[in-house]
């Protein structure tokens, strides 16, 4: 698979990510650990060398499960993990409640205090089972602690070995300024916000600023939570605890009109290069100028296997700019009924 500079950091990585929100079983229900942990390594096998994970998926269960998976695999992964969201320490901005399949709740703070971040340091070097994390990411921003004492503690655990490379994600330009001056020689590697043919708010100045600065964008939700796979149509039925039902993506009338603009561009461009639909907005995702990569999440090898598939296809300039007007001029409601 094609790789690509993560920033200034002096690492590569895949141009698809392998994601692993869902093997902790948040929103879409409990995850399949024997399925995970063969997924986990056919991505490896096909070339997606780079796992992005969180202590938060799962409440340190998909760690654990990352973990386990590359005890088989010593050293064939690069390990991208978070801080900055403790459902164990309730000091900082509170975020949201994150339920559990069991029905546990769990309240969630925004918490990147230096002592914090180490803590979380030690805890996701234990679950993964690896002396060193390659990509350590400030999760959300947290408006309680300065940016220059949590990135202090970033130099330190840099200087210690337990880190490779600083990240943050779902920071703004001003942040990432901030960032920057407080690492001083440490290069901040890379910024992962949400970008996909239907949400395009950081070409405005997200991307503009990581460009100028080189950091890595590795950009999450690139399929919309399978909206734009093609396989969510209007008629299908969310199953009883789906979130997206609540979401406005994701009313009958929304999906009529992706689904249509889906039918009329992308199912000609996947047709004639033997490529599915998914495949090829992924190609369009990390096709983008200043995109580094996309993290795509998968349940099981067969996902894998086609999210692997993005890496191989390239789309013209033609079909690039096709997508990216009939995409931009699409208009979706914006609430869900009742």
């Amino acid at each position: 698979m094609r790789t690509r500079p993560l920033g200034a950091s002096g690492l590569d990585t895949p141009v698809v990510i392998l994601g692993a929100w869902s093997y902790g079983g948040w929103f879409w229900g409990k995850a399949d650990d024997k399925t995970a942990t063969r997924s986990i390594h056919r991505a490896l096998d096909v070339g997606m060398v780079a796992i992005d994970t969180a202590p938060v998926y799962g409440i340190g269960h998909s760690e654990e499960v990352v973990g386990r998976a590359l005890k088989d695999r010593p050293g064939k992964a690069m390990v991208m993990t978070k801080c900055g969201l403790r459902w164990d320490d309730d000091r900082g901005e509170f975020d949201f409640n994150v339920v559990m399949p069991d029905g546990t709740k769990y309240p969630l703070y925004r918490n990147l205090r230096p002592d914090s971040v180490r803590h979380e340091c030690e805890q996701s070097l234990s679950r993964l089972g690896v002396e060193t994390v390659d990509l350590f990411q400030c999760h959300w921003p947290d408006p309680t602690t300065p940016i220059a004492d949590t990135m202090g503690e970033m130099i330190r655990l840099h200087r210690e070995g337990k880190i490779r490379a600083v990240g943050v994600s779902n920071f703004t330009p001003e942040m990432m300024d901030e960032v920057v001056t407080a690492l001083g020689e440490v290069p901040l590697a890379s910024n992962q916000p949400k970008y996909s043919l239907l949400t395009r708010g950081i070409e405005d100045d997200i991307v503009p600023y990581a460009r100028e600065k080189n950091i890595a964008l590795i950009v999450y939700s690139p399929l919309e939570m399978g909206l734009l796979t093609g396989k969510v149509t209007a008629e299908r039925k969310l199953g009883k605890g789906d979130f997206r039902a609540g979401l406005s993506k994701f009313t009958h009338e929304n999906r009529t009109r992706v689904n249509r603009l889906i039918e009329e561009t992308i199912v000609p461009m996947a047709s004639g290069r033997d490529a599915t639909v998914a495949q090829v907005v992924g190609a369009w995702v990390v096709g983008r100028p200043g995109i580094t990569a996309a993290i795509i999440g998968a349940r099981t090898p067969a996902q894998v296997e086609e999210n692997a598939g993005v890496g191989r296809v390239e789309l013209s300039f033609q079909e690039m700019d096709l997508l990216t007007r009939r995409f931009q001029e699409l208009e979706l409601a914006k609430t869900v009924p009742g």
